[in-house]
């Protein structure tokens, strides 16, 4: 939907820089972890090393044990919410967030698969299914094993979607602990916070709107679709007109309209952007229909191998290539690789950012060394 053209217009670079700011990429933030998993709505967690280092891109003097300590006392937890793909959220968010997105998103997926639960009583195998993973932890082959036990002839997957979609469920730990092994294994939220995580919270037009503000806090200035792409719900535009009053509007370049808050930080669009590390399937890349604010036409797909994402880094707060970790008994190895030229201060720039990277995370007494690549322009 096409703004008033009044509005003022935001350019890509002003975008840029405001989003970089709400997502602690302009300057490491003086926050906990726990603090920065609730600014961040979440951190995108489909890997278990992903949400460490978002976290170590954005926070001043982060340690990974610190998230990993949270992950053990059920501060946070990893439950399949936005965009039906597994997230680190707060106890509070998991259980909210995944209450505010399973009457469309997750309930969607369920609808893919009812042709393979033909016969399959949906009450009864919530009932079964959660019975089961409350008495203790189970793996999804388990569950699965369970499940077809009462209902034989059902598509195996199709009882597995099922189950993920209508219980709240965690993946409990050690999954996800730092630099610790563990298969998935699954049981409520209810029995894993207990009353912590506020499991009988009711979503209503309130989360709704609450939702919102949050959003726009942590990736604003945004559309409505930009937020509909963040969560995977649809109709979201009802409840930005019930909030139209408390929001500043905005037009991007191409006269899409834009929401904020008012409080919010818009820095000027020339502001320095340090080079920033981020990994896989990080929310920055995946949070907005139009994701031109940060990748460069010219560097759309190319951060993607069929459905995987490769880690990427930033320059001058736009896309600019991929890194990856080779983590080696002897040698941990940093790998940059420039999707062009980058200048001599660049790659100065990048080689400080790679060794704060490295400091934080690299193996205690285990060597590191950074290989940049590309030429120098």
């Amino acid at each position: 939907m096409a703004s008033n053209t009044t509005s003022p217009v935001l350019s890509t670079r002003a975008l840029n820089r405001a989003t970089l700011d709400r997502q602690l990429l302009l300057r490491p933030a003086p926050l906990g972890a726990e603090q920065a998993v609730h600014h961040l709505v979440g951190l995108q967690a489909q890997n278990t090393k992903p949400p460490y280092y978002a976290l170590a891109a954005r926070l001043d003097g982060f340690r990974p044990e610190e998230l990993s300590g949270l992950m053990e006392s059920r501060a946070v937890a990893r439950i399949v919410s936005l965009r039906s793909t597994v997230h680190t959220h707060t106890a509070r968010d998991a259980v909210v967030l995944r209450r505010l997105v399973q009457a469309g998103a997750i309930d969607r997926e369920l609808r893919m698969f009812r042709k393979g639960l033909d016969g399959v009583d949906l009450d009864r195998l919530t009932a079964l299914a959660t019975a089961y993973v409350e008495e203790r932890p189970r793996t999804p082959k388990d569950l699965r094993a369970h499940l077809l036990e009462v209902w034989p002839d059902a598509d195996p997957l199709a009882l597995t979607i099922a189950a993920r979609c209508l219980l709240l469920m965690v993946q409990v730990t050690p999954r996800g602990l730092w630099r610790k092994s563990g298969q998935v294994a699954l049981t409520t939220v209810r029995a894993w916070f207990g009353e912590g995580g506020a499991v009988d919270a009711a979503v209503d037009d309130s989360t709704v709107d609450e939702t919102v503000l949050r959003y726009l806090g942590a990736f604003g200035p945004a559309s409505v679709q930009d937020m509909q792409t963040w969560c995977g719900l649809t109709r979201l535009r009802t409840a930005f007109e019930r909030l139209r009053p408390r929001l500043l509007v905005f037009r991007d370049e191409h006269g899409t309209e834009l929401f904020d808050l008012p409080d919010a930080p818009r820095p000027d669009e020339d502001t320095p952007a340090p080079p920033r590390f981020l990994p896989e399937f990080d929310n920055l890349l995946l949070s907005h229909a139009d994701r031109t604010r940060v990748v460069p036409a010219e560097h759309r797909g190319r951060t993607w191998t069929g459905n995987q994402s490769h880690p990427v880094f930033l320059l001058d707060g736009f896309l600019a290539g991929l890194w990856r970790l080779d983590e080696g008994k002897q040698r941990t190895t940093l790998t940059i690789e420039p999707f062009g030229r980058v200048t001599r201060a660049q790659r100065e720039a990048l080689t400080v950012e790679a060794e704060r990277t490295l400091r934080l995370t690299a193996p205690e007494g285990v060597p590191y060394e950074i290989v940049l690549g590309g030429g120098e322009s």
